[in-house]
């Protein structure tokens, strides 16, 4: 299999294989795939847009490039929310703890040094005392006693994200 194969076979508008996928996510997440083959890449799958099997392929391609969290130990209702990220970080520190309020569970993934303004986790560092680096036993704990954990990714979950 050829990645260059691949990215014409998007941009021809047919349909991508699961291994294909898989191909792409495995060889990227490794290095194996330069960066200017997955833009390219990238950019087949915008302007022919990927199917709803492609994108379901790819999703779970993605997730299971590393360790996948299980979340089972974490009691009661278990919520999630993901925004596409923006200036003010408006979302996550005022909706996480408004959630754990309402007797939701919330375990919360952020990211780190985004754009210009620095990442949500960059901006909960910055407060005395507060961590963000947990490990899973520390996260989950988290979560179950106040409703509410917010952490960074690491390099072994999910690096194809």
């Amino acid at each position: 299999m050829q990645m260059t194969d691949i990215i014409m076979k998007k941009r021809d508008g047919e349909t991508l294989s699961r291994d294909e996928i898989q191909y792409f996510v495995d060889g990227y997440s490794k290095g194996e795939i330069p960066d200017y083959q997955a833009a390219a890449f990238l950019m087949a799958c915008y302007f022919q847009e990927l199917s709803d099997a492609e994108t379901k392929e790819l999703t779970e391609a993605m997730t299971h490039s590393g360790d996948v969290v299980d979340l089972s130990r974490i009691a009661g209702i278990k919520a999630d929310k993901h925004s596409t990220g923006g200036v003010a970080d408006t979302t996550t520190l005022v909706l996480a703890p408004l959630v754990a309020a309402c007797g939701l569970k919330l375990a919360k993934m952020s990211g780190r040094g985004l754009g210009h303004t620095g990442g949500t986790l960059d901006k909960l560092e910055s407060i005395p005392g507060v961590s963000t680096s947990l490990t899973m036993e520390a996260f989950i704990d988290q979560v179950n006693a106040i409703g509410v954990a917010v952490m960074g990714q690491t390099m072994s979950l999910c690096p194809a994200d």
